[in-house]
């Protein structure tokens, strides 16, 4: 996972010092094993989340670059970007967060 206000992320510091209230809701993870076609498997799955590359919504948005906004890129323009195709990133909205968690969870387990 890759989310700055996490204790051991490479920008935890910068974080605290810029935004020592938080970093937000937008965060990264990567699928285990994941590849191009489980990103998008794994967004079909999900109830709750709206596909959109926007961020800061009030409503929970989610994307997988490497099918979407980066599906131009090689392979290798990919890696060097940070769009792996395991990647998938949230932006979190104000719905129950049991349900976010649900969902999450039961696209995670179709895949």
């Amino acid at each position: 996972m890759n989310y700055p206000s996490l204790v051991g992320n490479k920008y935890y510091d910068l974080a605290q010092k810029y935004l020592p209230r938080g970093a937000g809701s937008i965060f990264t993870f990567g699928i285990r094993n994941g590849t191009v076609e489980t990103g998008k498997r794994f967004i079909d799955s999900l109830e709750l989340f709206s596909l959109l590359a926007n961020v800061a919504d009030a409503k929970s948005l989610v994307i997988h670059p490497a099918s979407t906004t980066h599906s131009q890129l090689s392979e290798e323009d990919l890696k060097a970007s940070g769009a792996t195709p395991d990647l998938i990133r949230l932006s979190i909205g104000i719905e129950d967060v049991e349900d976010l968690i649900y969902d999450l969870d039961q696209a995670l387990n179709k895949i």
